[in-house]
């Protein structure tokens, strides 16, 4: 585990799970600790109601001065740290942003959008940076006008958003990612709770007026309401910007690959759930066990913390054929690489809408795509992305 922990771990952190896996699906490592690398072993874990996520009485447990820290009293407000019922009462007020209705509206402006960000690399006289140029400003223009945050504070939330996710890092307890983390949500909060007057006094067509007229926002308290649309504005384009990059690379490193999809745009919801196996944006989670039970064999007292790596997940042998291969055409299977369970991230549709408008727009648009140097990786092991990723055409 230490080596996940390095510069080295992090920027290819493929070998040092497969070697977790191969000493079993389930390891314990340390009094009160285990890693979940197993495809079946994940799944459970994440759908069985006996695995909590982390609340505020495992934060009390494990970590008793985690108050003083804001972030993580920003993420103990939100439902990503809620189990029932606090957590269903939650989703349930979040998923009014998801519902099918709005992400099936939004198919025609996300095309516009892309094709809107795509047009320029076309006639760029140098390498551009798709990380900048696609990767970010596509899914924060959707986010905030779903939301309803004005198009010309998009771009103030980029490295603040970058910022906040610190504080979700596996090994997170630095104290300088953690003093940005904690200024990132204070700045956060207070450009919602304007945000909220602001719509209060002029409504418009998007979740935050909605909130407001329903009365849902008395439901959850200001308090509440706040944490989570800054949460629904970090989730919302900090996955999708991660799949874009990695999914590129993808097809980058493997031009036959994106020759195909060029050929044959409709296979573009095989690619994007390749993807997500293959490189998701997301390597890990946790959670914690509620009571003393039993996971493939292997004893799991209760209150001991499940590190479950979504991306060894989905390079499980027993459940994927040369599981180290980018295989689009390979048996579908319930892909991990959103969650699954009560904590299935509710932004997942919006993500794969994005992701599969925009492959067959960059490859159809740009017929040259190809690299044009190396691409830059965060350094970073739970949100995995790129900070660039430069190309030409």
């Amino acid at each position: 585990m230490q080596a996940l922990a390095t510069a080295e771990g992090r920027a290819d952190p493929y070998p040092l799970y497969d070697r977790l896996r191969s000493a079993g699906p389930v390891l314990p490592l340390g009094e009160g600790f285990t890693v979940v690398t197993g495809y079946a072993e994940a799944d459970r874990v994440l759908r069985d109601a006996d695995f909590r996520v982390t609340d505020e009485a495992a934060l009390d447990r494990a970590l008793p001065g985690w108050r003083s820290v804001a972030s993580w009293r920003w993420l103990s407000r939100t439902m990503l740290w809620r189990n029932a019922p606090d957590h269903t009462r939650l989703r349930r007020l979040a998923g009014s942003a998801f519902t099918a209705r709005r992400v099936a509206a939004l198919r025609d402006d996300v095309t516009a959008l892309a094709e809107g960000l795509i047009a320029p690399i076309a006639t760029a006289d140098a390498p551009v940076d798709f990380m900048r140029a696609v990767a970010y400003p596509l899914p924060v223009a959707v986010i905030c006008a779903l939301l309803g945050v004005p198009a010309a504070d998009r771009d103030w939330f980029r490295p603040r958003a970058h910022d906040l996710t610190l504080a979700l890092e596996v090994f997170a307890g630095d104290p300088d990612e953690l003093a940005r983390a904690d200024a990132a949500s204070d700045e956060l909060e207070d450009y919602f709770v304007d945000l909220l007057a602001r719509r209060q006094r002029e409504p418009g067509d998007d979740m935050i007026s909605d909130l407001l007229a329903s009365g849902a926002a008395g439901e959850a308290g200001g308090v509440e309401l706040v944490a989570h649309l800054v949460l629904l504005l970090v989730a919302g384009f900090e996955t999708t910007t991660n799949l874009l990059g990695n999914g590129l690379a993808v097809l980058l490193d493997e031009p036959r690959h994106a020759d195909r999809l060029r050929a044959h745009p409709e296979l573009a919801e095989a690619y994007v759930e390749e993807m997500l196996r293959f490189d998701p944006p997301v390597q890990v989670t946790s959670r914690y066990a509620g009571r003393d039970t039993e996971l493939a064999g292997v004893g799991v007292p209760a209150g001991t913390e499940l590190l479950v790596v979504l991306a060894a997940a989905g390079r499980d042998p027993r459940r994927f054929a040369q599981p180290d291969r980018f295989l689009p055409d390979r048996p579908t299977a319930p892909s991990l690489s959103f969650g699954a369970g009560a904590h299935f991230c509710l932004g997942a549709p919006l993500a794969r809408l994005e992701a599969r408008t925009a492959f067959p727009l960059l490859l159809d648009r740009l017929p040259g795509l190809r690299a044009a140097g190396p691409a830059v990786r965060r350094d970073r092991l739970g949100f995995r992305g790129f900070a660039e990723l430069p190309i030409t055409t």
